[in-house]
């Protein structure tokens, strides 16, 4: 049978920061508002968590970036709304928040998780933001805590 490890989402003495987009911030306060109360059930304490507000959804990689190479952060949470336009401007926002993400989660080792909405619609966004189809900013929250139990296990294993 070979060895098996699984991550749990206890966050007493983890610490994490978010990175928050202000753009669409009807938005992006209600993914925050879950995050923050899905770390604190958690056991996260609130003197461990960072928020740090940047304008838009295309400036998350690079906080989050700085976040991860702090060495202040157990796991990174990027949140942000990206609702489709006219324009093309909604799919270069959306791949450069994705793949800078990711980028920061592989560069660091620190896990680095997309909590960005991308939606045809702002009712879309609302119903994603705490609506009917839940809140992803809790949803980040717990990818955050389970991958950097994750982590923590491969690296003691």
């Amino acid at each position: 049978m070979p060895n098996e490890l699984k991550g749990d989402i206890n966050g007493q003495g983890l610490r994490v920061g978010i990175a928050v987009a202000r753009f669409n911030e009807v938005i992006t306060k209600l993914l925050l508002e879950g995050a923050l109360e899905t770390l604190a059930r958690c056991g996260v304490r609130d003197s461990d968590i960072t928020v740090a507000w940047v304008p838009g959804s295309f400036e998350l990689p690079v906080v989050a970036r700085a976040f991860a190479k702090s060495g202040r952060c157990d796991a990174v949470i990027c949140l942000g709304a990206v609702i489709r336009g006219e324009t093309t401007h909604y799919d270069m926002v959306a791949g450069q928040a994705s793949g800078g993400a990711g980028s920061v989660g592989l560069d660091t080792g620190i896990p680095t998780i997309f909590g960005v909405l991308t939606t045809e619609n702002m009712e879309q966004a609302l119903n994603r933001a705490g609506g009917k189809s839940g809140n992803m900013g809790a949803n980040a929250a717990l990818a955050a805590l389970e991958t950097a139990s994750v982590i923590a296990a491969v690296n003691t294993a």
